[in-house]
C-alpha cells in the first residue's frame, strides 16, 4: 500500500521547515526563501514523489483547477492532437486540467455538456472550432469565462485566437513567386467561410507585391476534399495557357492536384508546382515528392486560449484580445522552378 507523501516528508527529506517548502512549491514571491533552497525543496519533492493537493488549493482559492474544452468535431479529426495538447500543456504548467468533451455539432448535446462542465465547477471555458469560423457563443456560457480557440464572434468583448490566414496564403504565393513562378491558379473553397476569404486576399497580395496580374480563369472554387481538387485541377492544367503552379486550398485539395497532375503526365514540380495549407502530415509527408506547405499553429492556438482563459480568471476586467498567429511554410519537394516553355 502506497503512503501519499506530503509537505511534511518534503519538509523533513530536504531539512527545513515546512513553512519553507510551502513557500518554496507555491513560488511565494514575497518569501525570503533563497532560490538555492527553493530549488533544492522541488528537488527532493520531484523524487518523493510529492503531488500538491490540489482539491485543498481549490478549496482555499475558491477555483476548482478544471478547464473546459468544448469542441464541435476537432476530437475526430487529425488537428486535435496538437490542438488539445497545446492547451493540455499550458494548462498543466499552470497547475491545472483540461476537461474535454465533443458536441459532434449537435446543439443540445452542447448544452448538456456545457451544464455537466458547470456542474464540475469548472474555472473557464475554450470554446473550440474544427476550423477558422465565425460562431455565435451559447448563452450557457454566460458568466463564465471563455476563449474562442480557431474561431471568431461579434462579440467585441470575448478574446479568440485564429490562424492568419491572409499571411499563410502570401507565404504559400511567396514560395511560387521565389521560383520563379508568374502564372499561378488557385483552387479555392466553396464554403463561406473565413479561410476562404482570408486566403483569397493572400493570393491577390502576394501577387499585386510583384506586380503580377491574375488571369481571373485560373480561379476555381470546389469543396474541400480531394476530390474537388483532382476535378478543379483537371480544368485548370487541362488549359492551353495552364498555370505553372497551383496554390491550394488545403492539402487534401493538394492532394487532388497531384491526381490531376499524375492523370495529364505532368510530373511535380518539373511540370507544375503545388502548395498547400495544412501541414497534415498523413499527407503532405506521404506524397512524392513531398508537399511543400503552410502549417497552421494548432498546437500554439491551443496553448494561447489555454493562457488567455487563465489570465482571464486571475485578472477579471482584461481588455479582450482577437489574435491572429503566423503560419509558417514547411519546404519539402513540390516546388520548383516553371518548365522552359512555361513562365
Amino acid at each position: 500500500m502506497t503512503t501519499r507523501v506530503g509537505i511534511r516528508e518534503v519538509a523533513k527529506a530536504a531539512g527545513v521547515s515546512v513553512t519553507t517548502v510551502s513557500h518554496a512549491l507555491n513560488d511565494a514571491t514575497s518569501s525570503r526563501v533563497k532560490a538555492e533552497t527553493q530549488q533544492h525543496v522541488r528537488d527532493v519533492a520531484r523524487n518523493l514523489g510529492y503531488a500538491p493537493n490540489r482539491l485543498a488549493s481549490g478549496l482555499r482559492n475558491q477555483r476548482s483547477q478544471i478547464l473546459g474544452l468544448v469542441s464541435d468535431e476537432i476530437t475526430t479529426t487529425p488537428f486535435a492532437g496538437a490542438m488539445i495538447r497545446g492547451a493540455q500543456d499550458a494548462a498543466y504548467e499552470r497547475g491545472y486540467v483540461v476537461m474535454v468533451v465533443n458536441s459532434g455539432l449537435d446543439s443540445e448535446l452542447e448544452h448538456r455538456e456545457i451544464t455537466m462542465l458547470q456542474q464540475h465547477q469548472v474555472d473557464g471555458v475554450v470554446y473550440a472550432r474544427l476550423y477558422h469560423q465565425g460562431v455565435e457563443l451559447p448563452p450557457a456560457l454566460a458568466g463564465t469565462p471563455t476563449v474562442l480557440l480557431d474561431a471568431v464572434t461579434g462579440d467585441p468583448a470575448v478574446s479568440s485566437v485564429v490562424p492568419n490566414e491572409v499571411d499563410a496564403a502570401e507565404t504559400a504565393v511567396e514560395a511560387l513567386i521565389k521560383a520563379g513562378h508568374t502564372r499561378i491558379g488557385m483552387i479555392n473553397n466553396v464554403d463561406d467561410i473565413p479561410a476562404k476569404h482570408g486566403r483569397l486576399e493572400g493570393f491577390h497580395t502576394a501577387l499585386r507585391r510583384h506586380g503580377i496580374e491574375h488571369d481571373p480563369r485560373h480561379l476555381v472554387i470546389t469543396v474541400p476534399e480531394t476530390s474537388g481538387g483532382r476535378e478543379a485541377a483537371l480544368a485548370l492544367l487541362s488549359r492551353p495557357d495552364r498555370p505553372t503552379a497551383l496554390f491550394c486550398f488545403s492539402d487534401r485539395v493538394a492532394m487532388g492536384a497531384y491526381q490531376a497532375a499524375a492523370a495529364l503526365g505532368l510530373i511535380v514540380p518539373d511540370d507544375v508546382s503545388i502548395v498547400g495549407i495544412d501541414n497534415l502530415e498523413l499527407i503532405a509527408g506521404s506524397l512524392w515528392p513531398g508537399l511543400t506547405t503552410v502549417a497552421l499553429p494548432h498546437y500554439e492556438m491551443g496553448r494561447w486560449a489555454v493562457d488567455r482563459v487563465l489570465d482571464d480568471i486571475e485578472n477579471p476586467g482584461r481588455p479582450p484580445e482577437q489574435v491572429r498567429l503566423a503560419c509558417p511554410l514547411i519546404e519539402r519537394g513540390s516546388v520548383g522552378p516553371p518548365p522552359r516553355t512555361g513562365s
